[in-house]
This record gives C-alpha cells, structure tokens and sequence, in this order.
C-alpha cells in the first residue's frame, strides 16, 4: 500500500471479528458464547503460535488472550504483535485470573490496551470490548478522513498547474495510484474534438502504457448513459483496462455541470481492495479532475480562438511557472529552514526544510497565519523586539541558539533575520534564515579540546617526574618516622598520638597526590602500544567482569549486549580495555541508589560501535562541554581526579576513533565509542 495509507476496521462493534486466545477450552467456549451471542464472529487458538499464523491469513479487530499460555506467555504474545507496524492499532485485551498488580502493570508495558480479570459478567465483557472496537474504529475513520483530506489538497494544488487534457489525465492518474492499493490508474479526458488524452500507470508505477486502456468499449459505455454513473465492474469480458492480473475495475466518470469530459478507471488485484475508502478518494479525485478538464477546455477554446493571444498566455505561463518552480526549488534545496514575514507579521513564506524535524509544521498549515500564532513556544516579546528592530533599522540581526532534542542531543543554530526591500527603501518583508552550526560547533569544541589536552599534556610531561621525586622523598619520611614511633622511640612523648596521626596524614596525601601524577602520566605519555585484531565482544565481557569484582555500588545489574558476527578493530587490548573500564566505572559511580550498566557492541558501516550506558543521574547541560577537560570532575573531594575521561579520549583518538556523549538529567547517560575496522 503506497502514502502511508491505514486499513480499516473491517467491522464496527457489532460483527467485528475478535481473535480469543486460551489454552483453556471451557474460557474459550465460554467467551465464543458471550461474542455471539452479541453479533460477533469468534475466532480461537490455543497458544501464541497458531495465533501468529492466524493473523498473517487474516484481519482481525480485537485480540483477546490470557497472560498464561503454553510455550510463549500472552504479554510476549502481545510485545510480538506490537513489533509489526501492521499490528500496532490493533486492540489487545486481556482477560486473566490474574488480579495482581504487577501483572496488569507488565501488561500494560507490554502495550495491552485493557486487562480484565476473571470471573467478569457478559455484560461488561461486551461493553468494555465494544469500547475499544469503537475507539479503533474512531481512529480508523480519521485517518482515513486526514489521508482523504492531504490527498485532495495534493491534487488539487497538481490540478492548479495543469492546462492541458494530457496533463490532467497523468495527474490524476498519477496520483490515484500513489494514493490507493490500485493495481493500474488510467485517466482519460476528452481533448476538444482531438480524441481522448489518455494516460495508465501500470503495475510499475509507469505511465507509458496507453494502450492497456479500451478507448472503444470506454467511450461506448461512457455514450451509452444519458448520465454517466460510478460502476463496479467484475466481468472480465466488459474490463476497459487489458490485463487479465486483476480482479475488480471502478470507473468513475469525469462530468461537469452534466457534461461527460472523460472518465477515471482503477483496477485492483483483489475484489477486497476495492474498499468503500477507495472508492469515496477515486470519486473526489474524479470531481476534482472534471472541474480541471473544464478549465482546460475553456482555456483550449480559448486558444483556439485566439491563437497569438493563446500562444503569448501560453509562454508567459510556462515562464512564470517554470520560474515559480526553479525558485521554490532552490529555497527548498537550501540546507537551511527559511520563513518569511510582512509588516503584518503574517506568513508569506516557509521552505521545505521548514517542515522538516520535531519542530516542523507542513507549509499549508503556516502560511497565511500570524507568526506568533505558529511559533508559540518562543518568547513572544524577544521575537516583537528582534523583528521590530529589523524593520525598524534595516540592519540584519544574527544570533546563536541552543536546542535539545528528545533524544538529548544538543543542537546549535546561528539564526538571522534580513530586512527585504519588495519596492522602495521601505523594509516591507523580514526574512528569517536557521542554519544548523552543530558539526561546526562541534568541531571548533574538537580543536579547542585538543589543544587544550596537548598543552596540558605537554605541561604533565614536563613536571610529573619533578613532582613524584619530592613526594617519594615525603612518602619515604613519613613512613621511616611511622617505623620509629612503633619501635617505642617517642614512647615518653606526650603527643605521640598527635605525631602518630599527622605522619599517618602525610603518608596518605603524599601518595593521593602520587596516584594524581601517575594519572598526568598516563595521560600525557604517547600510546603507541602493540596494535593487534581486538574483539570489541570479548573487551566488554572483560570489562564487566573487572567492575563487578570492583564492588563499587549496590543493586547494579550489568547488562552485555554484543551482535554476532562483529568485525574486528586493531588496537591495543589494554588500552582500550583501560578505556571501556574507566566509562563503566564513571557510570557505576552515576548510579549511586543502584541502577543497569549496559554494555553493548554493534557495527555501523565500516566502524565498531561500543555503547556504554547508564540509568543514572546525567549531567546537567552546563557540565556538558567540559567533562573531557583534564582536573574536571563532579565527584566529591578524593574519589576522583577528573583524568577518567581525558585519559580515555586521548586513547581513542590514538586508535582513529572518537568518543561521543549523550545525557538527560534523571534519565541517565550514553558514551558511544566509534572505531574503524580492521583492514
């Protein structure tokens, strides 16, 4: 089925067909009973299975199913129905003995959309089932009252352009088979006493196949009435279309004002495509077709009457349109969302990529409306003063802005608003230009962080063994006078227990600050270990085995996900290890009331992905363009030296890889590890 169309209900609440599935004999019998008695017709199974093979043979409007059935259980029966695009509207009920809590709440989970527990009266079975085959059917009629309605403004905004018979005969045509389960479309429209122009879009959408179409019996059965009717036709021997494939044609004439212009012929492969939908979309588009055929002839008795008025109409048409077209076409192509205003604040202008995104609207629905009506969630007093200021001034005026996607990316645009001068000095429009500046605000981040890990580098290399020299020299002190104090040598002191906790003091700052110089060492050092074929699988499985005998958190379940058949990577195996295990800990230490740690491994084109999740607190957006910082850290004083992260980046770019973070506040954080395959 082409453009996104939506079958229908194929029954309302009486005479609906509803599916029972129970391992249970009697339940089913019992329930058959109830739903016919009510004007239902009953279908039942026994298990998830055969009502899988079931529902791949025919529609169905309502499954009802208990939680507890052999081999696969009714929720998993319900996730598997869910996964199906051509399922997903349909209504699940459960119906269980079950008056738990959890369960219904795991139903519900699973995407049921009821769950009633046994015993139940027939009457509330019957009215709560007739519910959401009422709520289906609602839906069902309006999506097919919204597919009707763009489809009509689609056509008729093709139909607008269209001058000639040969160009509304392949509009049409066109259209109806995009639109519908047609097999073939043919369009026929009468062209001013030159014959019939024809155009039928076969089987593969092409619309070079004139001759399948019986212009003769077309024409007598179109002269034949005194009023031309829509028809089924189901005999093959009176078929207007020459392919013997299909079972059903619907002809629908094209007449105006009782005047037979032509006609619009749909065949479809199977009588059951040939729905009442279908049906109701081919006479609209038929309508519409015959008031464009009546404009095209008057334009052609037009032309023919006044052939060099005709002609220069003719030219100028093609002219505007073909420049209407070549300047809408280069506005759309720009990789840039464009509205533009009047002095009114109204629409005037809104470009594909416009429409485009979470926030998009379509075209048809913006133009023409006041700017602040449609875009309600900016400020509306910093949109008056920056558009005043422009129309005002005449100057452009730019400005950078953040936005964060549901999926908790962040996104940077440079936004400028440009006065337009229509005619004189006076500013009569304000042209609103967004670009994406996200990759080039990325990178700028990606150079300045690499200078800045360079510098900071270069400056560890130079003190860390200036550094860990004095602190050993400490450490070896502390530890001598610890020694000294055992051995009983400042036993007569008083304050032996005071010097006894300052050296203890000592000690422990001094190789504090001997793991922090290690760290810079780690850091700042070249990695130029063996590079190998490494197993990103078996590093993640490693992994998780070293944090969960860390003992770091409670209640941490660790999850290992891993495609089969994963390419290998070179690289260095301790290294990335280093790398994958310092992510897991940093994501443990996130999760401080418990949590999932998921590890994940999958392939994308030529480069290994390594997922590294958490569900636990995030970080804020302001922390967000720092945590690869060297010394920057959330955590409190002591459990961290703000290194992790910067050690971990310098290892992947060694490898040609990179490191890419994603975080929601509450919901939790995702560092994605990109690596090249292996040649």
């Amino acid at each position: 089925m082409r453009s996104g169309m939506s079958v229908s209900l194929t029954q309302s609440t009486t005479g609906a067909t509803l599916l029972i599935v129970d391992d249970d004999a009697l339940a089913r019998e019992n329930l058959r009973s109830v739903f016919e008695g009510a004007g239902h017709r009953i279908i039942s199974v026994e298990d998830a299975p055969s009502a899988l093979r079931l529902l791949r043979k025919q529609p169905c409007d309502l499954v009802m199913l208990d939680v507890e059935l052999p081999d696969v259980d009714g929720l998993a029966l319900c996730r598997l129905l869910r996964a199906q695009p051509a399922m997903q509207q349909l209504p699940v009920v459960v119906f269980s003995a079950s008056d738990s809590e959890d369960r219904k709440v795991a139903a519900f989970d699973a995407g049921v959309d009821d769950y009633i527990v046994k015993p139940s009266t027939p009457r509330e079975l019957l009215s709560r089932v007739n519910s959401h085959l009422n709520i289906a059917q609602r839906e069902s009629d309006l999506l097919g009252s919204n597919r009707e309605l763009s489809f009509l403004a689609d056509l008729g905004r093709g139909l607008l352009r269209t001058l000639y018979p040969e160009q509304v005969a392949r509009r049409v045509a066109g259209s109806i088979f995009e639109a519908t389960n047609a097999a073939l479309s043919a369009c026929a429209v009468k062209n001013n006493g030159h014959g019939l122009a024809v155009c039928v879009f076969d089987r593969e959408g092409s619309a070079e196949n004139a001759e399948l179409l019986n212009l003769k019996n077309l024409e007598k059965r179109l002269t034949s009435l005194s009023s031309a009717r829509a028809a089924n036709i189901t005999n093959q021997r009176e078929f207007l279309i020459r392919d013997q494939q299909h079972e059903v044609e619907y002809l629908a004439p094209i007449q105006f004002e009782g005047k037979v212009f032509g006609a619009l012929v749909v065949a479809f492969s199977a009588a059951a495509d040939c729905t009442a939908n279908e049906c109701r979309l081919i006479d609209a588009a038929a309508q519409q077709a015959a008031l464009a055929a009546h404009i095209s002839s008057l334009y052609l008795g037009a032309r023919e009457s006044a052939a060099t008025l005709a002609e220069e109409v003719d030219r100028r048409t093609a002219e505007s349109e073909m420049h209407q077209r070549f300047t809408e076409a280069i506005i759309d192509t720009l990789p840039l969302s464009l509205y533009a205003i009047d002095r009114d604040y109204q629409i005037v202008a809104w470009n594909r990529n416009r429409e485009l995104g979470e926030l998009g609207l379509p075209r048809g629905e913006v133009l023409g409306r006041n700017i602040f009506d449609v875009l309600t969630k900016q400020s509306r007093d910093l949109l008056e003063r920056e558009f005043g200021d422009v129309f005002s001034t005449g100057e452009i005026h730019r400005v950078e802005q953040e936005s964060v996607n549901n999926s908790g990316d962040t996104n940077h645009w440079l936004i400028s608003k440009i006065p337009m001068r229509a005619d004189g000095e006076e500013v009569t429009h304000v042209i609103t230009v967004g670009e994406n500046i996200t990759a080039r605000v990325k990178a700028h981040r990606a150079v300045a962080r690499a200078e800045k890990l360079a510098a900071v580098g270069r400056l560890a290399a130079g003190v860390v063994h200036e550094i860990n020299n004095p602190l050993a020299t400490i450490a070896a002190c502390a530890e001598s006078l610890e020694k000294r104090i055992e051995e009983g040598a400042f036993s007569t002191s008083p304050e032996e227990a005071d010097l006894r906790e300052y050296l203890g003091l000592i000690r422990d700052e001094a190789f504090r600050c001997k793991n922090i110089t290690n760290g810079l060492l780690d850091f700042s050092r070249l990695r130029a270990g063996q590079r190998v074929p490494v197993d990103m699988a078996e590093i993640i499985k490693a992994a998780a085995r070293l944090v969960t005998h860390q003992q770091r958190g409670d209640n941490i379940q660790i999850d290992v996900e891993s495609v089969a058949d994963l390419p290998k990577i070179s690289g260095d195996v301790g290294q990335l290890q280093q790398a994958v295990v310092a992510l897991a800990t940093n994501a443990i230490d996130a999760m401080p009331e418990g949590g999932t740690l998921t590890l994940r491994a999958s392939r994308s084109g030529a480069r290994v992905l390594v997922q590294v999740s958490d569900s636990g607190v995030g970080i804020a957006p302001e922390n967000m363009t720092r945590i690869f910082d060297p010394f920057f850290t959330t955590k409190d004083v002591g459990r961290g030296t703000g290194l992790g992260l910067a050690v971990c980046y310098g290892i992947l770019s060694d490898h040609g890889g990179k490191l890419d973070v994603r975080s929601s506040l509450g919901a939790g954080t995702t560092f994605t590890i990109t690596l090249p395959v292996a040649d």
